[in-house]
């Protein structure tokens, strides 16, 4: 069945999520098709997909690497494999349903109607963050307001992970000069789409923490984004990026 949609989750130790993120998905009423990255859980998640994958068939998809590779290789994998198979809306989005997946029809339609990047955002209008400690959601809201600082993009939500792209681009942004493999990873591809000149829009979203998992984020990955806003933007300086605006 073809899809002009592909969303991309990538996993690690998702037994718990897996079949109900992938169902949900496909519940919707677009005809989304999901691709897994899976950074060979021991958990069995992919084999749990692989078992759905004898329902969906031409819907579920299934790519598996050896190790903990980082997000933003899983994402650019996934990126590549969706060029290749020529679908024109790519989404991003968390398997443990911090993300709500009704929410991709949201995107999906901001990208519709003219987006070139529409980023769920949890801080557009006011905090809208269920589960989260004080301290995190603190940490979370003033390090979108850090990249703010050193960049100059206008964007509220500046680490959320929950994003739909239009093909064109992806395939103007250059993902071998993607550098940075965790949340630093999703300010870089941000800040990459709007130095190119294309339309980056907000969608307002109710982020909801994970309740069955483990949460990814580590004290690691916090200062790789911290420092790498700063090595970001100072490169862009010596950086020439092609102006590229959405045939919308």
């Amino acid at each position: 069945m073809l899809s002009d949609s592909l969303v991309i989750i990538p996993t690690y130790n998702e037994k718990e999520n897996i079949e109900k993120i992938i169902k949900k998905v496909f519940s919707l009423p677009h005809n989304f098709h999901v691709l897994i990255i899976d950074d060979g859980s021991p958990d069995g998640t992919p084999d749990i997909v692989k078992n759905l994958q004898q329902e969906y068939e031409s819907r579920l998809h299934l790519e598996e690497r050896s190790g903990k590779l980082g997000l933003g290789t899983a994402y650019i994998h996934g990126f590549k494999w969706a060029l290749t198979h020529k679908y024109q809306f790519i989404f991003e989005m968390d398997a443990d349903f911090s993300h709500n997946p009704e929410d991709l029809l949201k995107l999906y339609q901001a990208c519709v109607d003219g987006a070139d990047v529409a980023i769920g955002s949890r801080y557009v209008r006011g905090v809208n963050v269920v589960n989260w400690p004080m301290g995190r959601v603190l940490m979370s809201y003033f390090a979108s307001m850090y990249v703010r600082f050193i960049t100059g993009i206008n964007i509220q939500d500046a680490t959320a992970g929950f994003k739909c792209y239009r093909r064109i681009v992806l395939e103007t942004i250059d993902l071998q000069k993607i550098k940075f493999v965790g949340y630093a990873f999703q300010i870089e591809m941000k800040f990459t789409a709007i130095m190119h000149g294309f339309k980056v829009v907000e969608v307002p979203i109710i982020f909801t923490d994970r309740t069955e998992g483990t949460s990814k984020m580590s004290t690691r990955i916090f200062r790789e984004a911290f420092l790498g806003v700063i090595q970001m933007k100072v490169g862009s300086w010596f950086r020439n990026y092609k102006k590229v605006y959405s045939a919308s």
